[in-house]
């Protein structure tokens, strides 16, 4: 299996979960999907990481975001760790976590990396759209919690310059000021798009103040 790419269309797969079996796509639906792996169950950074993905409910419904994760254990197990996750974390876990034990999901998203984790799967982030096109993808090491504020920017960030002929500068976030893509020169588009204006920095470099807001 080679390495998955942006704009790659997410792989489908049939798999148990906590919440039954999973047939991905029809599970997605049409909407986002944020798909996060972890080495196994009962480890100390990834108990945290699913503790907040399950208090940042209300946050990823907002954007119509669904959460899933994958570890390589069995639905048994997956089960008592959620009960660990609820009571350390003071949370529900609220999202499924799929039973990955013969690896299917883990060999199509590319998850092995024998130089770090010989039999487990490495701790990947793939934001998938609508479409079920991969969007974005974070790999972090073991000792390292993923940020997921910075994971909530990413999705606003694709949500917005989807819908806008915009890009996100470096550290932007809701309702920063962003950039007017290059491809747009007419006056007569830039003022029907950016009726707030915009300030040329440089003439490839257009800030303006985000136009959803």
């Amino acid at each position: 299996m080679s390495t998955l790419r942006l704009g790659d269309t997410a792989p489908d797969f049939t798999q148990d979960s906590t919440a039954g079996m999973i047939r991905f796509h029809e599970w997605a639906g049409d909407s986002w999907v944020v798909l996060f792996s972890h080495p196994a169950d009962f480890t100390p950074v990834c108990t945290t990481e699913l503790g907040k993905t399950a208090a940042l409910a209300t946050e990823f419904a907002k954007r119509g975001v669904k959460p899933i994760a994958v570890s390589v254990d069995p639905v048994d197990s997956h089960h008592a760790w959620v009960k660990d996750i609820n009571e350390t974390q003071n949370t529900t876990v609220n999202f499924p976590i799929l039973a990955d034990a013969d690896k299917k999901v883990a060999t199509l998203y590319d998850m092995i990396h024998p130089n770090s984790l010989v039999n487990a799967t490495v701790r990947s982030v793939f934001i998938i759209d609508p479409k079920k096109v991969i969007r974005t993808t974070l790999t972090y090491p073991a000792s390292t919690g993923r940020n997921f504020d910075e994971i909530l920017r990413v999705i606003d960030s694709l949500q917005l310059t989807d819908s806008h002929k915009v890009a996100t500068p470096a550290n932007w976030k809701q309702g920063d000021d962003v950039v007017i893509v290059p491809s747009i020169q007419d006056p007569k588009e830039l003022a029907e798009r950016f009726p707030k204006g915009f300030q040329a920095v440089r003439p490839y470099l257009r800030m303006t103040p985000q136009p959803n807001r």
